[in-house]
This record gives structure tokens, sequence and C-alpha cells, in this order.
């Protein structure tokens, strides 16, 4: 007899904390709770993962791992882009380059020579739901047992999720019968349920929520606020210097012949003028103004010279 397995995808962010509460206080049977750990989340994330690890429920991290298509990239540059007439010397930055550093979300983009976008959002994809199928459903679904996958999406989050069903079967295997479903249980919920839930049961919210983030898992998320962007830049320099750093690389990475490949996409740009308007840096600069961008915005910018709220949040949690 075939065993039903329900796998709870936890980010850190306060919507998938609210579902695995939700699991456990429903005392759902054959709980897993996975976290796919991009290696591009703030630390104070990973550490909140840890928190909730330690006191809600033991949480599995696992990793994409990219050293045998980065191998695969290696070999077609040296070969096929000399074939092409490719620069030798950009042929010998790229490889300098293609090599996996064991950070995932920069071996994606290394491996791919170019970083995602909106639409080219490969990361979520390559990050997280490929290594859960990969190194979690899968394996169960061998065995012939059954897979719930709990998801912790809401209506009011985005036009994509407005019309998604509670329930679906995504998967029936034909040789062991074994099916695969998504189950999406707070749907309908609002922030303000989700962080009662919280409340409900003693946990605190990630804290970067009252750190002027309205997104906790990678930082920055490539849909970031023009706000959080500017929140990121004040409380988190090292993570700007970062993927400053990352640009670089990840230029280096790409056929392209550029200085840099921008995190955030340089819309309507060359590519030799991209970078200069659209690096990490220019972005920073851009989250400074009101305007459309045309004017630096004192109150925008107060906090650099008058020191950083030690609470900020979008959703009321200062209060």
């Amino acid at each position: 007899m075939s065993t039903e397995h329900n796998v709870v995808s936890v980010s850190g962010g306060k919507d998938s904390t609210a579902l695995l509460l939700l699991a456990i206080e429903r005392g759902t049977e054959n709980l897993q709770a996975v976290f796919a750990d991009t290696g591009h989340e703030h630390p104070e994330t990973v550490a909140y993962v840890q928190y909730l690890n330690d006191t809600v429920f033991p949480i599995r991290t696992i990793r994409a791992d990219f050293t045998d298509r980065i191998a695969a990239k290696a070999v077609f540059i040296a070969d096929e882009w000399r074939e092409q007439g490719v620069a030798e010397e950009k042929v010998l930055r790229a490889l300098a380059v293609m090599k996996p550093t064991g950070n995932p979300f920069l071996d994606l983009c290394i491996w791919k020579g170019r970083f995602p976008s909106t639409k080219a959002r490969f990361c979520s994809e390559e990050l997280k739901r490929n290594p859960i199928i990969e190194q979690v459903q899968r394996p169960l679904l061998d065995a012939g047992d059954d897979v719930v996958s709990w998801q912790g999406v809401r209506r009011d989050e985005s036009e994509n999720r407005r019309n998604l069903p509670e329930r679906e079967c995504k998967e029936v295997r034909a040789d062991t019968g074994a099916e695969l479903w998504n189950y999406r249980p707070i749907l309908d919920w609002t922030v303000d349920d989700v962080f009662a839930m919280h409340r409900k049961h003693g946990i605190k919210p990630n804290p970067l929520y009252q750190q002027g983030m309205g997104r906790v898992g990678c930082m920055p998320c490539i849909h970031a606020r023009k706000d959080e962007l500017l929140e990121i830049a004040l409380r988190f320099p090292e993570e700007i210097e970062r993927v400053s750093e990352w640009e670089r690389i990840v230029g280096d990475a790409g056929k392209r012949d550029v200085v840099g490949q921008t995190f955030f996409t340089a819309r309507g740009e060359s590519n030799e003028t991209a970078y200069s308007v659209g690096s990490i840096w220019q972005r920073i600069e851009w989250s400074k103004t009101s305007r459309g961008g045309r004017q630096y915005d004192i109150f925008r910018t107060e906090g650099e010279q008058e020191g950083i709220a030690l609470c900020t949040s979008i959703y009321g949690l200062c209060e």
C-alpha cells in the first residue's frame, strides 16, 4: 500500500512559515519541510530557517548543483566559441570564471552567462522547483508513494495566482500509479491572516520584515521594489557589494563583450551602454530619486544622514 507524503516548501518568508504552522496545527501525517537554499538569501533568512528548524519542525536543506553543466559549458566555450570566431581574450575570460563556486545562484548565472529577469525567470525553476522535484519528490514517487506538495501562495499576491485552484493533480505515474498533487491551503488568506498565524503559535516573523523588506527570499529579488532596494543599500551595503562582484563575474561568463552583466534589466540600452547605466550601483542611485528618477529626493535619502530607523515595516509590524 502506498504512503501519502506531505511536503511543505519553506523559504523563510511569512507565507511559507504560516503554511508550515498550519500543516502542524492540522496534525498532518508524513510531513516533510524542505528549504531550497539558493545561495542568494540574506544571512538573516538562513538564520530564521534554522530558528524554525529548532523551534517548530525539522527542516531539510537542499541545494541545486550546476557542476556538470558548468563543466560542459566550459568544453563548449573552448571548442565552439573559437570556431565561431569569438575573440580569444573573451574566450579566456569566460573560461577563467567557468568553474563552480558552490553558490547555487551564482553558479546558475555563470552557466547561463546572464542573470534572470522578469521575462526569463529561470531562477525559481532552477533553484527551487527542480531541486525539490529531483531530490525530494521524485524519489518518493519512484518508490510508488503519493506526494502532496504544499505551496504557500495567496491570490492577492499577483494576477497570475488569482485563479489558481486550491488542489490540482500534476502527475500520475504510469508504472506505479503514484500521484503528485499541488495543494494551496492559504490561497484566500490575507497578509493579516498570515501574521496572525505566527502570533497564534508564538513564532516571530523573519526579522527582515521589520527592516523595510517586502520580500525576504533573494537579496535582492529581481522584483525588488524601489523602496526596498534603498533599504537594502542603507542597511546591508555588503549585499550590494556582493551583487556588484557577481555582475563582473557573470559578465565575464557571458558571450557578449561587455564590462559586466546587469543584475536588473537595463531596458532599451545597447550591450555597450547597459552596464554603465544599469549596474547595481546605478540602480541604488535611482532608488534615491523621485519624479521618475529625475531628481534626488532628500526625504528618501535622509537615512544616509540621520541614521536608519530601527524598525520599518510595510506590514505594520513596528506598531
